[in-house]
């Protein structure tokens, strides 16, 4: 087992580390659209520190009064935090998405939500209608030019990445059609064989029915569809994130059944029709990265069997020694959605935490075994871009301010994994975090397809970025964290003028669009 040392810098103990009233006020809309620079700083914003943080999520949660269910079912919102020069510029613009516009236009709820979102009218209004809205809402990414909004269940829209104006849809000039999906969890292979050793975007999709095929795609570093195959797996597949290394995608088949009838009969939404299958095994699904240019070749996935429970998000995975490695946070279960509950109200101490495993996968002999590498409630994973794919030492995340138990993200944690050490910066008890974006100091170079570097001493050489909601002031502040001693608080904490509803996923560009 890993040797543990803690060196942490928290808030002063109090019952809970968290107020509750405080925590949901992070899930109210945000209806205004800024356009500013960020003048309320503290400390200072380090002159070296060039290029754009991204973020998306569900910056709208209700319609003319009328909430959503999930606060998945938002509509997506991009925000753009610039730095140059010691100063930062902040822009936020929603998704000009169809259904977006027509909802605004409309006033009024006009799409059933995957996570549950009914339109007003009940059951003659939902039934049958298996119309998605497709929100733009859980990730933000520029790459081959290009910046894209993307939601597992659609392709990208494609937005300006100095004004955030919705542009349209973007098919990879014809290789995706009008009902194909593109997944929210891209990953950049920092040195791709394929490709020359230049940089490569690797992203799935997913396609339902009696068995699931995914379909691996590969992008140069000019934003063009180079490579995909496509496989199929037995049953159902609730697929959010996977892995890569430099030969294989790794998918997680989480152990789940749909039972579409309530969802097709308007009595519930898609998601609440999913459950959990304790007695059943999680299947690993481990796909070749193919060289050569096939347009659907169905190659051979090897499967393996692993313990149950449930995955939303990777790390990290690496081949060591004949063997694979894939880092994840693994949840016991996936708690149903219950129609009428509303997420605002939800029990932490109900609810097990999602902590980090290692799986390791045989794939001579096909066997799984797993060691939890951190125990206390975590997600949102981020590692050095330099080592996706490849062995590693430094993991960042979003972590409870608690080291036992379930509760809101208001800690972020370095894990240490070679040697075990922990840092933790926490925000607790007024701070909320969102996912940590590592931005390396040499980031300019890491992302003009330079050769990767020896990282051998400076892997956390850089500065952690993360969006940060006071409960108290109902305002946000960027917060920025040198990376190599992250207890001694923040560099410099960027206030806000407004908040920011809690978001999912972003990235770091060292263009710079203000």
């Amino acid at each position: 087992m890993l040797r543990v040392r803690s060196s942490e810098s928290t808030a002063e103990s109090v019952s809970l580390p968290y107020n509750v009233k405080q925590w949901q006020k992070g899930y109210e809309s945000l209806s205004e659209e800024f356009d500013y620079w960020i003048e309320e700083i503290e400390g200072t914003i380090p002159p070296d520190l060039q290029g754009t943080l991204f973020r998306n999520g569900p910056g709208r949660l209700e319609v003319n009064g009328a909430r959503f269910h999930h606060p998945f079912d938002g509509d997506g919102m991009v925000c753009a935090i610039a730095f140059s020069k010691g100063r930062a510029h902040f822009r936020n613009r929603f998704v000009r998405t169809s259904g977006f516009v027509e909802e605004q236009r409309e006033n009024r709820i006009l799409y059933r939500g995957v996570f549950g979102t009914q339109k007003p009218g009940g059951l003659l209004a939902n039934a049958f209608d298996f119309r998605l809205k497709n929100i733009a809402n859980t990730n933000v990414l520029y790459w081959g030019g290009k910046l894209l909004a993307l939601w597992e269940a659609a392709v990208p829209h494609r937005l300006d990445p100095g004004t955030l104006e919705t542009l349209g849809l973007e098919y990879f000039e014809g290789a995706l059609d009008a009902g194909s999906a593109f997944a929210a969890h891209p990953w950049i292979d920092p040195s791709s064989a394929q490709d020359g050793g230049a940089p490569c975007l690797v992203n799935f999709s997913i396609k339902p029915g009696l068995s699931t095929t995914i379909t691996l795609y590969e992008l140069n570093s000019q934003g063009a569809i180079v490579r995909q195959s496509a496989h199929r797996t037995p049953g159902f597949a609730f697929i959010h994130d996977f892995a890569i290394t430099p030969n294989y995608g790794i998918f997680f088949q989480n152990p789940v059944v749909f039972n579409p009838l309530p969802y097709a009969l308007g009595l519930k939404g898609a998601g609440e029709c999913i459950r959990f299958q304790p007695d059943q095994s999680t299947r690993i699904i481990v796909v070749p990265r193919q060289i050569g240019n096939p347009a659907q070749d169905y190659q051979a996935a090897q499967f393996l069997e692993a313990q149950s429970g449930f995955v939303f998000h990777h790390a990290n995975a690496f081949e060591q020694d004949g063997l694979l490695y894939v880092d994840s946070v693994c949840y016991e279960n996936l708690p149903a959605l219950k129609a009428g509950a509303d997420y605002r109200e939800t029990d932490f101490s109900t609810l097990a935490p999602g902590q980090l495993w290692r799986f390791q996968l045989d794939l001579k002999t096909s066997r799984v075994e797993r060691q939890r590498l951190e125990s206390r409630c975590c997600e949102f994973p981020f590692v050095h871009p330099d080592r996706v794919g490849r062995s590693y030492r430094y993991l960042f995340m979003g972590a409870a301010h608690e080291a036992t138990g379930n509760a809101p993200l208001q800690a972020i944690l370095k894990a240490d994994l070679v040697s075990g050490d922990r840092q933790l910066w926490s925000a607790a008890p007024w701070g909320y975090v969102s996912e940590p974006v590592f931005v390396p100091r040499s980031a300019s170079a890491d992302r003009r397809g330079l050769p990767t570097a020896d990282l051998e001493g400076d892997e956390d050489e850089g500065w952690l970025l993360t969006l940060v909601f006071d409960g108290t002031r109902q305002r946000s502040d960027v917060v920025i964290l040198d990376a190599r001693n992250i207890q001694q608080g923040p560099i410099a904490r960027l206030h806000l003028k407004h908040h920011i509803p809690y978001g999912l996923h972003g990235s770091f560009t060292p263009e710079v669009f203000n």
